[in-house]
């Protein structure tokens, strides 16, 4: 089985980020000869999505016409927050309303490329043959920035959260609607859906083994520019 739907984040105001997501939302800012959004759609279309929801906020008018001037071969759809900001999970059900199967959501702020390819694979693998969501996690002693204390803990394939933690959330996750069916709210952020789906034990999770680049701040913006990173 192929997953055809993906969701990309891109509302977020990047306030970390300044002074550089001042005139450029962070989606957009590039590193190598690719911008962050860029890596997303790629990793989503090579891996064979059909169609792509994107949420916007912050300076989305610049995201819109990213998009057109690169003529994707797959439909994209636009999700605007313009109205009200609705956090990762509130952004997230909402862009993705009219997908009826599942689908992959992936956070931009990693720095995605193509050795991701066969972890989003065994990523979806996984998910049709355990048939919960599953999020792609990464040890944290593989992250650049070395800030990150952990998200979760990874063992024998579910995920958990405790007083110290191991793993960080990768950005990329798959989903499908039914992990929304408790929520009420509309302005809700994606822990409490990761938390209820723990207390469950219905959260699993790959480990990537990859370096893990994320751009959290301009500092780490900055050294990972010096890396002169070509794809």
């Amino acid at each position: 089985m192929k997953i055809k739907h993906g969701m990309i984040l891109a509302a977020g105001l990047g306030k970390r980020m300044q002074p550089i997501t001042l005139k450029t939302p962070k989606p957009l800012i590039k590193i190598g000869n690719k911008n962050l959004l860029e890596r997303a759609i790629e990793l989503l279309i090579n891996h064979g999505i059909e169609e792509i929801a994107i949420n916007v906020y912050h300076l989305s008018d610049q995201i819109k016409n990213f998009i057109i001037e690169k003529k994707y071969k797959v439909k994209i759809i636009i999700s605007d927050e313009q109205d009200i900001l609705l956090d990762t999970g509130g952004g997230i059900l909402q862009a993705t309303r009219s997908f009826k199967k599942p689908f992959i959501v992936v956070n931009p702020d990693t720095l995605w490329s193509s050795v991701y390819t066969k972890e989003l694979k065994d990523l979806e693998d996984l998910y049709f043959k355990e048939k919960k969501p599953c999020l792609l996690l990464v040890n944290k002693n593989l992250s650049f920035d070395s800030s990150f204390t952990g998200d979760f803990n990874l063992r024998n394939g579910i995920i958990s959260r405790d007083d110290s933690n191991e793993f960080i959330f990768t950005g990329l996750q798959i989903l499908d609607q039914s992990v929304f069916s408790f929520k009420k709210d509309k302005i809700f952020s994606m822990n409490n859906i990761w938390d209820h789906l723990i207390k469950e034990e219905n959260l699993i999770g790959n480990e990537s083994e990859q370096k893990f680049y994320h751009l959290n701040t301009k500092d780490i913006y900055d050294k990972i520019s010096n890396l002169k990173i070509i794809d």
